[in-house]
């Protein structure tokens, strides 16, 4: 106890509050708060270590990518034992999919923690499956694989994996439709059009097309997003013809 009260003296104000939060957030005491502040410190802050390197989270989500695929990997070898290797790769591919990523980021409400100059409002999605990675990363380096392993079994595995569910997940809806149409010889479109969004960060907008018919639009922060929103609309407006064929 008396530890404790040593190392909690020893930050300032700001500090005691960052620690509490990561404390609320894993159920343990972090033993080196400069792994976290590291994983949520973004690099619009300019940050350097005492090399003089710049300090930001993408170091960190680099290792957090790489372990929790690690901890996935082998929930599925031994969850899916007759599973071959394109499956479990299928399958690991989906439940680390950026979209399902970006899910837990804001369900853990992890954009509060970083420490950054830009409003949040700002950034797109992506910051919070990229901030997930990151403390992935710093959990690893504090405490090691296996406590990695059970912060992912308690907030990715046990909540959202669902075996028979991922197993019918469609994870592009693009490559659905574009596999659908040339299989039926349709001829599909993708056409950008001017965005007239007031919206400070810039968006792209698609149109879609199927035998020069325009059958949605898509909007989003990438061209890549939109015309998978695109494609999203166009697919559950064509679900009966695509899953009949």
């Amino acid at each position: 106890m008396n530890f404790i009260r040593k190392i909690r003296s020893s930050y300032n104000k700001e500090d005691t509050i960052f620690m509490d939060s990561i404390r609320d957030l894993l159920g343990y005491k972090p033993r080196n708060l400069s792994f976290f502040k590291e994983a949520f410190t973004h690099s619009s802050m300019k940050k350097k270590n005492k090399n003089g390197v710049l300090i930001d989270y993408e170091r960190m989500e680099y290792l957090g990518d790489a372990v929790l695929g690690s901890v996935i990997a082998n929930y599925l070898f031994k969850k899916l034992p007759k599973a071959d290797e394109g499956t479990l790769t299928q399958m690991r591919s989906k439940i680390v999919s950026r979209e399902h990523l970006n899910e837990l980021g804001k369900d853990l409400g992890l954009l509060d923690l970083v420490e950054s100059n830009i409003p949040n409002k700002n950034f797109g999605d992506n910051i919070y499956g990229n901030l997930f990675e990151a403390l992935i990363g710093a959990i690893h380096l504090d405490r090691g694989y296996n406590f990695c392993e059970k912060f992912i079994y308690r907030n990715v595995i046990e909540p959202y994996v669902d075996i028979e569910r991922l197993e019918g997940k469609i994870t592009s809806y693009k490559s659905v439709l574009i596999e659908w149409c040339q299989k039926h010889k349709k001829k599909i479109k993708f056409k950008n059009y001017e965005d007239t969004g007031n919206d400070k960060l810039k968006h792209f907008s698609v149109k879609l097309y199927i035998d020069n018919e325009q059958i949605s639009k898509g909007r989003g922060t990438s061209k890549k997003k939109a015309e998978e929103i695109a494609s999203k609309r166009a697919y559950y407006k064509l679900q009966d013809q695509i899953e009949k064929n």
